[in-house]
């Protein structure tokens, strides 16, 4: 006979999993299945003789009450970490040497990462016309308010260092909504960041900062946490195949490497689009695409332990525009962000090679990306040459990171068709609602209160 559950949750990632420990905290009969061993998705974390190194996201942004409220949830189990106030700076590669992002006006008039044009240019801002594209690219959008040094050497490396995509492609709209609707709500982005003063006031005295931050120890205690507030009785690891049928008035669940049969009149997927074929086989193949077709920047993120740790500068990393044509996207001074990241006097680093405008190299000879890291020490953070990484691991993501572009309508409305056709379905996850740890976490808090 089936089991009767309130509701099943697909998918131990971050959205699943915080998803079903907010259910079960209401008292909810949940329960989460995940068809790999470990839970967590991407969010993993590596302990090399005291260097963390995260094979997946590194970082979130305090960006809503939702992470506050989950981290006071977890209480002492698992200890929010901001970074230092001092590694706020972000550095950006221009003509062989990293400088830092301007912070303020008298860092913006004399850096050398805009031409003059831009800057003067940029004064007339707020009296432009607002675009009437609503597929509009971030690309282009920047190019026509700011201008195209802006655009090379703060908004592509910014993308790169988010998406690891092309702002040509992406559309602002979805992949940068809060940045669309300063142009479409106030006509400016300037004028539309003065008048959300009284906003931004609001939030911080709710304590959304919105301060990098990660956990204590790596985000593995995230993830370890959650499985042990959400216990054994509530979570199926190694589940398997799963299959899943509609019936009257809900769904049945199937995991045949156990024989467990479920019956519950709520279903929700948080599987990536691409899982969703093998997940759902019952809806045709024409249905799931504007879905399925969703693109996946592929990345390579390279943990690199350096024992002398004396040249990192103090910042929170470096990122590399697509036209200054290097071979990394940028890279992360993890241990100048927090101190629990590396030995005493060592620095962890995170690389990040591929993306979308070379996705081939994810697919290169492990003794390459070496190669290729081993550079950038050189050049780009100043070690002598013949200094080689005292510790590496290469974490490869075939589909690291989904792609918000022009189709990102179609697939919305997609997915909202689905749900109406099919009581009690919903098809969540990170393929829509934003990318971001924050995200995910807010997306997860609206799961568990409907």
């Amino acid at each position: 006979m089936d089991t009767n559950v309130d509701v099943i949750v697909i998918g131990a990632g971050i959205t699943g999993l915080v998803t079903t420990f907010l259910l079960k905290e209401k008292g909810v009969n949940v329960l989460l299945i995940e068809k790999n061993t470990r839970a967590g998705g991407q969010l993993c974390t590596v302990n090399d003789d005291g260097f963390l190194f995260e094979s997946g996201p590194n970082t979130g942004v305090v960006a809503n009450k939702d992470v506050l409220d989950l981290f006071n949830q977890l209480g002492d189990e698992c200890t929010l970490q901001t970074a230092r106030k001092e590694s706020k700076v972000r550095l950006i590669w221009k003509n062989g040497r990293f400088c830092p992002l301007p912070s303020g006006l008298a860092d913006a008039v004399t850096t050398p990462l805009f031409s003059w044009h831009d800057k003067i240019r940029i004064l007339f801002e707020p009296f432009r016309p607002k675009g009437n594209d609503p597929f509009e690219s971030i690309a282009s959008l920047t190019r026509r308010r700011l201008g195209k040094s802006f655009l090379n050497y703060a908004v592509d490396p910014f993308i790169s260092g988010i998406y690891a995509g092309d702002p040509e492609i992406l559309v602002t709209r979805f992949a940068m909504p809060k940045l669309y609707n300063l142009e479409h709500h106030y006509g400016s982005f300037i004028r539309g960041a003065i008048k959300r003063h009284p906003v931004l006031a609001e939030e911080r005295k709710q304590g959304i900062s919105k301060e990098i931050f990660s956990v204590k120890g790596g985000f593995k205690n995230l993830v370890s946490t959650l499985e042990n507030r959400i216990t054994p009785t509530h979570l199926r690891l190694g589940a398997g195949k799963i299959q899943i049928e509609p019936v009257e008035n809900g769904w049945k669940v199937v995991l045949p490497a156990t024989g467990e049969s479920y019956f519950t009149p709520r279903l929700i997927s948080t599987v990536p689009a691409y899982a969703l074929p093998e997940l759902f086989p019952f809806i045709e193949e024409n249905k799931l695409h504007p879905i399925t077709s969703l693109v996946y920047a592929p990345v390579v993120q390279v943990g690199v332990g350096m024992y002398n740790g004396s040249l990192i500068p103090q910042a929170f990393g470096g990122l590399v525009p697509s036209c200054e044509h290097e071979k990394i996207l940028g890279v992360l001074f993890n241990s100048s962000c927090y101190d629990d990241r590396a030995p005493l006097g060592a620095a962890s680093l995170s690389f990040f090679i591929g993306g979308m405008r070379h996705p081939e190299w994810v697919n290169l000879p492990e003794e390459e990306m070496v190669a290729i890291v081993t550079d950038a020490l050189h050049r780009m953070l100043g070690y002598p040459l013949g200094t080689a990484p005292d510790k590496i691991h290469i974490f490869p993501h075939p589909r690291a990171i989904p792609q918000y572009q022009a189709d990102t309508e179609q697939r919305l409305n997609t997915v909202c068709q689905l749900e109406k056709k099919y009581a009690g379905l919903v098809l969540a996850g990170s393929l829509r609602d934003g990318i971001g740890l924050a995200d995910r976490i807010k997306q997860a808090t609206q799961l568990a209160s409907l």
